[in-house]
Parts: structure tokens; sequence; C-alpha cells
């Protein structure tokens, strides 16, 4: 499913079409497990691709260590090597955004590695480096209030993060939905909330072991960049990915996890609410079609190339990173076994059609998918979704939301 027709499903409007993935079975052979991996969707008939824990785990840790490396080495080499700093942030983003909605996610679901001291002391690593709401406090309130009967109701920190983070709500257009994140993505203002609210989280509640881990590890870090005179590399190459740019990565990723129920089914519970409100964000679009002029089709490929390397990959490798294509499946079976096959997994269960549960829906595209979302909560029920009735919160607790 995508969004270029209207089909009504469990009460929400999504649409049908050709699925972009197939259509990419006419590249080369060699092609097709970066593709699956990039897109978050298989091709029909692939085989499953296993990956397992330690994969995400590890992967995360080294692309930030690789990311800081290179940024080490094109600041030192100056001159126009400083343009590979980009690459190097990148890699850190990427591996911060990872460790957080993937590794310090699972642990706190007790899933990571299925051992709970472990899975515990790793998620509280992950929350001390990544100055992120701390380890036991977003356990129970994940679990608690976002997969259960509360789930995408005001007692749901995502909704509040709309809400009242983001100042989003029912009876906005989509165009005006956007205006607003955008202002927000680009203020000082917005960012150094953000921040403090993140640290606010992290320390309040946070055990002592957590307190020392984070203190270790940014009063080395500094003592270090004061020693080396190596300050422009700690600010450039991990102060600027950990604040502002997961930030931003952080509110839209927000924007694409779940829609609002249509106006009349607020109160539907179970396993459709929890089917009906989640959809999986596929990345990339349809290659060029076979029918067209020979000077249209090249120039149709190389919109195509351009398209799926300027705009499709940094959405997948910054923003939806991880399971995060597949954030259904998770909302489905939040203690998979297999989690991080989440994208065999997911196709293998779409397959089996299984009664119980509805049917799967997706969407291609990142900003296709924050549109939708858009859409849906214009719709939605401003009584039920209304912002004073959620009380008094604190920033602290809207910013710990964003990712939740």
């Amino acid at each position: 499913m995508t969004i270029d027709e209207p089909k009504a499903v469990f009460g929400r409007t999504v649409a049908m079409s050709d699925n972009p993935r197939d259509s990419m079975l006419r590249l080369p052979g060699f092609a097709q497990l970066p593709l699956t991996l990039f897109t978050g969707k298989p091709y029909a008939g692939q085989p499953n691709i296993r990956l397992g824990a330690s994969f995400h785990t590890v992967g995360s840790c080294i692309s930030m260590v690789f990311g800081v490396a290179v940024t080490t080495a094109a600041l030192s080499l100056a001159g126009f090597w400083t343009l590979l700093c980009a690459f190097g942030v990148a890699m850190t983003l990427h591996g911060m955004r990872n460790a957080r909605m993937m590794v310090f996610h699972q642990a706190a679901h007790k899933n990571l590695y299925r051992r709970e001291r472990l899975d515990k002391t790793i998620g509280q690593i992950c929350s001390a480096i990544l100055l992120v709401q701390n380890f036991s406090q977003y356990s129970k309130e994940h679990t608690g209030e976002h997969h259960s009967r509360h789930h995408m109701t005001l007692r749901d920190p995502t909704v509040q993060a709309f809400l009242i983070g983001l100042g989003l709500g029912p009876g906005m257009s989509r165009a005006v939905m956007w205006r607003k994140v955008l202002a927000k993505l680009v203020s000082p203002v917005f960012h150094i909330s953000f921040a403090i609210g993140r640290i606010r989280s992290f320390w309040a509640g946070s055990t002592r072991a957590e307190k020392s881990i984070a203190i270790g590890f940014y009063v080395g870090a500094a003592a270090v960049a004061t020693a080396t005179g190596t300050w422009l590399v700690l600010l450039v190459g991990w102060v600027v990915p950990l604040f502002p740019l997961f930030q931003i990565s952080n509110t839209l990723r927000l924007c694409v996890k779940h829609t609002f129920p249509e106006p009349g089914q607020e109160n539907v519970t179970g396993k459709v609410r929890m089917a009906s409100l989640t959809n999986a964000i596929f990345i990339g679009e349809a290659v060029p079609d076979r029918g067209i002029a020979v000077g249209h089709r090249i120039v149709a490929w190389l919109r195509w190339m351009f398209r799926m390397a300027f705009v499709h990959a940094p959405a997948r490798y910054l923003v939806l990173t991880g399971d995060t294509v597949c954030h259904d499946f998770h909302h489905r079976y939040p203690r998979h076994k297999l989690w991080f096959d989440f994208i065999s997994e997911r196709q293998a269960d779409q397959e089996a059609a299984r009664p119980d549960w509805p049917p799967y829906s997706e969407v291609w595209g990142l900003t296709q998918a924050i549109g939708h979302v858009f859409d849906t909560l214009g719709r939605a029920n401003p009584e039920f979704y209304d912002r004073a009735k959620i009380g008094s919160v604190s920033s602290r607790a809207i910013f710990a939301a964003f990712d939740d």
C-alpha cells in the first residue's frame, strides 16, 4: 500500500499501487540484497535475510567509532578534505540513531539478547552515552503507555509529543503542519529546549551506574580534547550529531511512527488498534518504465538514480534507521525472538495472512509517510485529542517522548 489511490482500511484511508520493490528486479542480481536492506522490503520469493542481535549492536558502535575517526582525519588534513566531515558526521549520527532506535529500544523490552541483566546494562550504557531518557523510566513508560490499551490516546507519550511538543492538532492542514515542523527544526530555541529536556530526562531518575558512565565518558572526552587540542573534533564529530542532528532525525521519525484513528474509532482496542495505527515506511521508488522513448528513458533513469542517492538514501540512513521501516511488525510482536531479522519476518508474517490480525499496510517514501500521518491527525476527533485534557506535562517528559 502506498498513498496514490485511496482505499479504506480499518477506518483510515491509504492507497494501493504496484509494488516499487518488484520493479527493481530489472536491476542486476548483485544489487538485490542491498536494495532489500535499503528499501526495507524484500522482493517476492526472496530468501530470508538472517542478521542477529550483535549485527545491530556491534554495527552501531562501529558506525560511531568510524564516524568520529573520519571526522578527525578530515579536520586534521584540512583544506579540501574538510568536506569529508559530512560523511563522518553522517556515520556517527547513523550509529547513534541505530543504538537508540534498535539497541536501547529492544533492551527496554528485555528482548535485545533476552538476558535481563545484560539487556539492562547495555540499555543503561546507551542512555548514558546518548543522553536520552534514563533506561528504567523509559522501559516502564514505553511498555506501560505506548504498548498498551493507551496506544495513541492522550496518555501515550507519542500523542503528547505531537500535541504539545510540536503544537500540531486536529483540524490543521498538511501544509500548516509541515510549516510548523520545519520551523521547529531550524529553531535554536527548540533545539536548546530539546537538549535540556533530554539531559533532564536522563538525569532525573537515572541510576548511580548510569550517572557514573555519563560523567566518566564526557569528562574523559573533554580531558582528551583538552590534552590533544582536539576540541573542534569533539564538537563537530560528536556534539553536532548528538544534539541538533539527532533531534532533527528524532522529530522526523516521530512524524511517521503512527497514524491517528478516524473519528468514531478512537475506542477500538486490541489487535485491530495496534495494526491499523501503524504501517511500514519503505524507502525508494519504482524504476522507470520500459515503454517510454529512449531519450526520455535516459532522463528518467538519471532522475531515479539521483532521487535514490540524494533523497531516499539520506532518509533511510539518517532517519528511518534499522528496523524503523518495519515498525508495524514490532507493534504486532514487541518481543519477537527474531526481531533482528525484521525484514524477512515481517514479510513471512504478511504472507501468512493470519486471520487474527488485520492486513499489513505500507507507505513508500519518508515525506509521503509524514504527509499521511499529518492527514490522519488533521481528520482526528478534536474532542478526543484535546490538548487541554492532557494536564501538566513537563518539558522533560515531552522531549523524552519524541523518541518513544
